[in-house]
């Protein structure tokens, strides 16, 4: 998934978006650790897809944040 797509999806669709690719990845270090692991990049690709993920629900909450506040007089 990349970053267009997360910022297509609501707040809480990325949330669980996230639980789901982290729930991949955990079950992958898992299979990774036996040495049962028919594509190892895929690893690679999950985690990037987490970071994105992160950056772009942080982007979201930031954006809210700005809003709320307001500029000092």
């Amino acid at each position: 998934m990349d970053a267009k797509a997360f910022r297509e999806l609501s707040a809480a669709e990325v949330e669980q978006k996230l639980h789901d690719i982290r729930d991949e990845l955990f079950k992958l270090k898992l299979r990774a650790s036996v040495g049962q692991l028919e594509n190892p990049a895929r690893i690679r690709q999950l985690r990037r897809q987490v970071a994105t993920g992160e950056t772009v629900r942080r982007e979201s909450v930031r954006k809210q944040t700005s809003t709320e506040v307001e500029p000092a007089p």
